[in-house]
């Protein structure tokens, strides 16, 4: 009777196909259509002095009823939201992050157009104008402001409008991402405050089913590189441990130009391991990448070991999320990168589909 519901569920809702078309603002905010939509923004900041910090705020919604009924009311819970807020003290050595569980009713969290505002209380991001956003959030042990401005356009992942993900149709997400947010602001951490710059990245992704019963996680990165360039990768894992077929990645040129990656056309390999002391995950934190139609062969290193964000029995399960430095060489020049690291899976629990 369980599984019988939950198909019904599925079926309520949009599955991710070839052919959508993209318009913005509009797919920047809400896709109640759909089961499941997130929206990532990870960054890495520098004081003037050289003090490095990355940031995580993420924007999960879940869908959880697929209609309205006749006697709902504002309190209901359609959709779950979550939120995940974190910052790396890169220099401080330490990891802090927090997070937090809403409904939509009374206009606790959502996503609105008409607003041009993704929330969850007071943690926000919030459009200022077709290019420029500013995010918001407070925690008890550190808050930040931040203007991001883009300057390239939308890049659309995958291709004729998805991100496949496994073989059956629907098995995808609508995947679009800013891949080069040039940031400011203000980080307040312990009682100080510091005056910020750098670069930062946002992903938004939208979809009912993505990954197939075979798949148990995923591997994901971005990298903004010092000749203006953009590369994000990612390797799905199977449950035998070897990477997926369809794992993709997509290549932006310093003009903002983007080229699919098929899974043929790149490696990504793990290297050292950071065992967490809270959920016993084991995590690569070292990586080597080569991307041989780009000459690209770069090694990838954490800049801070523990930037894990363990699961308290929330729907978002653990993962590890953070700030990374890549080295390498590009069509035979050096090549310098900052970015983020995602991982999922590797704490015993599968990520949503």
């Amino acid at each position: 009777m369980k599984n019988r519901a939950a198909a019904v569920l599925l079926a309520a809702y949009r599955l991710a196909l070839p052919g959508y078309h993209y318009e913005f603002p509009r797919d920047h905010f809400n896709h109640p259509d759909f089961q499941t939509e997130w929206w990532y923004y990870i960054g890495n900041l520098h004081t003037t002095d050289g003090r490095r910090f990355g940031f995580e705020l993420t924007f999960f919604r879940q869908g959880g009823q697929s209609s309205e009924r006749a006697d709902s009311n504002v309190w209901d819970i359609r959709d779950v939201w979550m939120a995940h807020l974190a910052l790396s003290d890169i220099d401080g050595g330490q990891f802090l992050h927090a997070e937090r569980l809403n409904r939509a009713g009374a206009g606790l969290a959502g996503a609105d157009l008409e607003q041009r505002r993704v929330w969850n209380g007071n943690w926000r991001a919030r459009w200022l104008d077709s290019n420029s956003q500013q995010l918001d959030a407070v925690a008890p042990d550190f808050s930040f402001t931040l203007t991001l401005q883009s300057r390239k356009p939308p890049v659309i992942h995958g291709k004729n409008g998805v991100s496949q993900k496994a073989a059956a149709a629907g098995r995808a997400s609508h995947y679009v991402s800013l891949t080069r947010l040039v940031t400011s602001g203000e980080i307040r951490l312990s009682g100080k405050q510091f005056r910020v710059e750098g670069l930062s990245w946002m992903d938004h992704e939208f979809f009912t089913s993505q990954l197939d019963p075979e798949q148990t996680g995923w591997d994901w990165l971005s990298l903004q590189a010092s000749d203006g360039s953009e590369i994000m990768l990612y390797r799905l894992r199977r449950k035998d441990g070897s990477p997926d077929p369809y794992s993709a990645g997509t290549y932006v040129d310093a003009s903002g130009k983007s080229r699919f990656l098929s899974a043929a056309e790149f490696s990504l390999q793990p290297g050292k391991v950071w065992t967490s002391p809270d959920t016993g995950g084991r995590y690569p934190v070292e990586w080597a990448i080569r991307v041989p139609s780009l000459g690209l062969e770069a090694s990838v290193a954490a800049k801070l070991a523990k930037q894990e964000i363990a699961g308290k029995g929330t729907p978002i399960p653990s993962y590890w999320e953070g700030a990374i430095d890549a080295i390498g060489r590009k069509q035979g020049d050096s090549l310098f990168a900052s970015g983020y690291l995602e991982m999922t899976g590797y704490a015993g629990a599968r990520p949503l589909q």
